[in-house]
């Protein structure tokens, strides 16, 4: 497949799995033992079944949910994505209550495609500051000069 055609299979999972809920297409371009680099949440697993829990926790928890896909590389089988996210907290997620703010975070994801299908996916997410956005982590204070 071409770069073209990985790049648009990569941005189906922001776009249709997470933003639009269409949790079908994990399964049409989601290899079957497609590996997740990342450590998932407590009690959520790999793989398939882990990508629709994650997905159906932030639609639950931000029923709002937007992914704007800033930038987007490809080389080979590699696709490399940053992307804005943005929600309104509505609903629990992950243990954490809702708190009727709104929050916008930066993610990087980097996945490999191989005949049209995921294989492999990394990425790193700005949890810290959308936490710290909702009123669910401290803000750090500022440090006065000559210190």
């Amino acid at each position: 497949m071409s770069v073209e055609q990985n790049k648009a299979i990569s941005r189906r999972i922001p776009v249709e799995v997470f933003e639009q809920g269409r949790l079908d297409v994990i399964d049409e371009i989601c290899a079957p033992n497609i590996i997740e680099h990342m450590t998932p949440p407590p009690g959520v697993p790999q793989g398939r079944d882990g990508i629709k829990a994650i997905a159906s926790a932030l639609r639950t928890g931000f029923p709002d949910i937007k992914y704007e896909i800033d930038h987007q590389i490809g080389e080979g089988d590699f696709v490399a994505s940053y992307v804005t996210v943005s929600g309104t907290h509505k609903g629990d997620i992950f243990g954490m209550a809702a708190t009727g703010k709104h929050a916008t975070w930066a993610e990087a994801h980097f996945v490999r495609v191989v005949d049209g299908k995921l294989t492999e996916h990394w990425g790193v997410s700005d949890q810290l500051g959308m936490l710290r956005q909702l009123g669910l982590a401290p803000t750090p204070q500022a440090v006065p000069a000559g210190v």
